[in-house]
């Protein structure tokens, strides 16, 4: 008997209970053709399911964003700040499902980031080469330097920024210690041949000739041989403060009555007793150079007992300096 609804379905043509969505016999859908529109502009209308984030994904995203860190930590000795993404944009990123988006925008960001790097090393490049070529200057060997910098650069080029900044560190350190150990070998030298030429003007006799040392320990310099330099840098100070030992003591004391008898001739030398004692003192406390250096600025501002002798002997001189004939 046919279902009180009357309605049969339009495949098999088998009664259909009341309300039935689908026919009981063969399962085809038993819903009117304007039903079935608005069920299916009911789906259309609803928002669609979120992409899931796969672990994939995630752990690029979160490797590219660490990458970025580091690229900005290593490039902070060049003096570069690389792009990032902001903080907020990070956290959002990481929170979002279906991080394919956001991995593209990272990666155009690594793109903004290489390109400073790869500026930056090429500006130092040239800066560090003019460096070497002082280096080499003086026989200091620099050809592992440069081939590390060829090196380097064209990791920064071709991608690889981590390695080209960890070289560029490497190289830079190196570069900036054999600098050092140049400069502080000049320094010295410098500091030597000045003490021993103060000696010669004060009437003290240095160890070797000042301009004969100057010589010798500049060839030295200039054929890079910084080891046997420093060491016979130290043996001629040593030489020059035992010598002075001996010789300063009588210096002072010689210059100290000299300034006693300016001040019985009624000249003021309060000033010079004082600069004459402080150049003893900075001897005293090992400063040797110091102490030269006051002492000649003293003799040559108010002058030495025999230059004063020599003037005052002067023919047509008198003891004040002034002619006799006037």
């Amino acid at each position: 008997m046919a279902d009180e609804s009357g309605r049969q379905c339009e495949v098999c043509g088998a009664s259909l209970p009341e309300g039935a969505s689908s026919c009981p016999a063969c399962g085809a859908s038993a819903l009117a053709p304007s039903e079935k529109g608005d069920a299916s502009g009911a789906r259309s209308g609803a928002d669609p399911p979120a992409p899931a984030s796969s672990p994939t994904s995630a752990a690029e995203l979160t490797r590219r964003l660490a990458t970025l860190q580091l690229w900005n930590d290593g490039s902070a000795a060049l003096g570069v700040t690389l792009p990032s993404l902001p903080s907020w944009a990070e956290e959002l990123a990481r929170e979002t499902p279906g991080q394919d988006g956001w991995i593209e925008v990272v990666r155009g960001v690594e793109r903004l980031a290489q390109k400073r790097v790869v500026t930056a090393l090429e500006e130092w490049d040239r800066k560090t080469k003019t460096r070497l070529s002082r280096l080499e200057a003086y026989s200091v060997d620099g050809r592992l330097e440069r081939d590390q910098m060829d090196d380097l650069l064209h990791s920064a080029r071709t991608g690889d920024i981590a390695q080209a900044l960890a070289t560029y560190q490497q190289v830079d350190r190196v570069v900036t210690l054999k600098e050092r150990h140049l400069d502080q070998a000049r320094e010295e030298l410098e500091r030597l041949v000045s003490l021993m030429r103060d000696m010669e003007a004060l009437g003290m006799a240095p160890p070797e000739p000042p301009s004969q040392v100057a010589n010798e320990l500049e060839r030295e310099l200039r054929g890079g041989r910084l080891a046997p330099l420093k060491q016979r840098l130290r043996s001629l100070r040593t030489q020059a403060v035992n010598r002075l030992k001996d010789q300063l003591p009588a210096y002072v004391t010689q210059y100290g009555e000299f300034l006693l008898r300016e001040r019985g001739d009624g000249l003021p030398v309060q000033l010079e007793a004082t600069e004459l004692g402080r150049a003893a003192r900075e001897f005293a406390r090992g400063r040797a150079e110091e102490s030269l250096r006051r002492l000649r600025l003293l003799a040559q501002v108010h002058g030495t007992p025999s230059a004063r002798s020599r003037r005052a002997n002067a023919p047509g001189v008198g003891p004040t300096g002034a002619s006799r004939t006037a």
